[in-house]
């Protein structure tokens, strides 16, 4: 791959950071419980849809635990955090270090876990935490939440201590828990403790055995300043997240089951959220939350399409009453139990063959691109004000522009332990990327993975090799996808495939150490290999689509008179839509 290529084509892209940009996640999320599972695995999967944020995956290693721990606030832009005490690839020369929001004693640490933990799990950390070395898994998608307020590090009158986000309450998970139910308990003692700001939270906490959904927002009030909840997925089921709390009614009584905030329920009545008379049990979504953000179907439209693939047999309709429906069930039976595969799938959809499918009508243009990028008139998709007017609205589909990148976890029990817990991790967005595989107990990840931010083009980072083939097959969306895209992303994920099938086989008989030497070297080898194959598509694209045509390469035929040069052009029925026909083919005056 010539580096000089990537250097002249980068000044024709129009990669433009708006201020504000990156401020949040508008993502889908998702848990594939064991009996869901065609294998056996309970996984977690989650898109960040951050635009243009800090795409890295970053291995955090393993630390002694003593003193205090730095405290952040919320950050998405590239570095999203700037330290020395997180590993080498947490700390970027050329950039401040990132200001500390709180210095939070470990012993106060240790008092909410209930525990003394001397040395932190190593995780796999991005925009929030994905997953440790005790294979914890877990996703996050942001909601809209009633009270929105910021950080706080000094409690004041009318405005209490406010120091945790989802970001650092995963990162804390990771360091410290090895199971779901212990997570969500010190996460929820965290915020109780040291209060909550910021929007509206949904992560999902999973761990071989069990899968939760657990949900967040701030209140309010000096006392009781932050609630969430959290309600356990079913075994056999599939549940998906998309903007939009998920957890509906308070189960007091069903300790197995949910859990939930000691300061919800005296919370919600003192700040008029909730009336036990008039409002009748606790509904969460209802009682927290203007329900669907930006839009109407912008999360709904999601779960729809999502639970309706998963089992069609269901019936579920797309449109519904209002963003508090009832209409889509908690979680689903999937008809058919699922593979990673199958889940990379769900990620790589833009509803196609519905009546809402993004490839087709003139916002599609001549070539059936579905990505529909955000302008002023979008206003913030973050928006929680009530009354709002829409000019009018895309829909939201699954695969989005701005994805940042997407991951599927899976833990499978029946494995040797080394290889138990994976990561596929797939840069830039969902549908054109390559899910590649990084084992939970790695020493390290490829540094093309884990060093460049998108506001700087690199032709060493992973997520710019995807995002420039992304960006380039917009010149001719269908054609390219189909005809090189796919193709090699099946090569590729399929060779994958049949490495970690290997790799299960010959950890067998390793020790640990040695185990953990293979998978590191033979998943680095395997990620950098997908990046160097990526970069050799982008300049396969750039030469054989330049122009407008189709430019094959010498050699593609045996006759050297045949003309490889050939004229595409546009559909017949994206023309009868222009004023092609209108246009000059005789000297007649019109």
């Amino acid at each position: 791959m010539k580096t000089f290529y990537f250097k002249l084509f980068i000044c024709g892209l129009a990669f433009v950071m708006v201020a504000g940009v990156g401020s949040l996640s508008a993502c889908t999320t998702m848990i594939i419980t064991k009996g869901a599972s065609a294998t056996g695995s309970m996984m977690v999967s989650h898109s960040d849809d951050d635009e243009l944020g800090d795409q890295r995956i970053i291995h955090v290693p393993s630390r002694l635990q003593s003193g205090s721990r730095d405290i952040y606030t919320e950050l998405y832009r590239y570095p999203r955090i700037n330290t020395h005490d997180r590993g080498e690839f947490y700390y970027t020369e050329g950039y401040p270090l990132t200001p500390v929001l709180y210095h939070l004693p470990y012993e106060e640490i240790w008092k909410l876990l209930g525990r003394k933990t001397e040395k932190s799990y190593a995780y796999f950390d991005a925009s929030y935490g994905i997953m440790n070395e005790m294979n914890l898994m877990i996703g996050e998608c942001t909601n809209g939440a009633n009270f929105e307020p910021e950080a706080n590090a000094v409690k004041a009158p009318g405005n209490p201590m406010r120091i945790f986000y989802t970001q650092e309450l995963s990162h804390l998970a990771l360091e410290n828990c090895s199971n779901a139910r212990e997570a969500i308990r010190f996460m929820g003692a965290l915020m109780e403790n040291y209060g909550y700001f910021s929007t509206g939270e949904t992560l999902l906490v999973a761990d071989e055995n069990e899968a939760w959904v657990f949900e967040m927002c701030a209140l309010p009030d000096d006392v009781y300043h932050s609630a969430w909840v959290a309600k356990r997925v079913k075994d056999g089921e599939y549940f998906v997240a998309a903007n939009e709390f998920r957890i509906r009614f308070l189960e007091k009584d069903n300790p197995e089951g949910f859990m939930y905030s000691s300061m919800l329920i005296p919370g919600l009545k003192k700040i008029g959220w909730w009336d036990e008379t008039k409002d009748g049990p606790i509904d969460w979504l209802k009682a927290v939350s203007p329900g669907e953000y930006n839009h109407p179907y912008y999360s709904l439209r999601r779960v729809w399409r999502a639970m309706d693939r998963v089992n069609p047999d269901l019936g579920l309709s797309p449109w519904v009453e209002n963003g508090y429906t009832f209409d889509y069930p908690f979680s689903i039976k999937p008809k058919n139990k699922l593979t990673a595969q199958d889940v990379f799938s769900l990620y790589r959809d833009h509803y196609e063959g519905t009546e809402f499918d993004m490839t087709k009508g003139i916002a599609a243009g001549p070539y059936g691109d579905p990505h529909r990028f955000v302008g002023p008139y979008d206003g913030n998709q973050n928006d929680v004000s009530k009354g709002k007017t829409m000019a009018g609205a895309w829909e939201r589909a699954i695969s989005v522009f701005y994805q940042g990148y997407t991951y599927v976890c899976e833990v499978d029990p029946k494995k040797p332990e080394p290889v138990k817990g994976l990561v596929w991790f797939g840069p830039d967005v969902s549908y054109s990327t390559v899910f590649t595989p990084f084992y939970a107990k790695m020493s390290t990840l490829p540094t093309s993975f884990q060093t460049s931010g998108p506001q700087q083009f690199n032709n060493k980072a992973a997520w710019w090799a995807f995002n420039f083939v992304n960006n380039w097959s917009r010149l001719n969306f269908q054609l390219i996808i189909h005809a090189d895209v796919i193709p090699t992303q099946q090569i590729l994920e399929s060779n994958s495939l049949e490495m970690i099938t290997q790799m299960e086989v010959q950890v067998k008989d390793l020790s640990e150490q040695d185990a953990i030497k293979l998978i590191t070297k033979s998943c680095i080898d395997n990620g950098n290999g997908i990046v160097e194959r990526w970069w050799t598509l982008a300049a396969d694209i750039v030469a054989k689509y330049s122009d407008g045509y189709i430019n094959l390469p010498d050699g593609s035929y045996s006759s050297p008179e045949i003309n490889l040069t050939r004229t595409v052009g546009y559909p017949a029925g994206w023309l009868n839509s222009t004023d092609y026909h209108q246009g000059p083919v005789s000297y007649d005056m019109k």
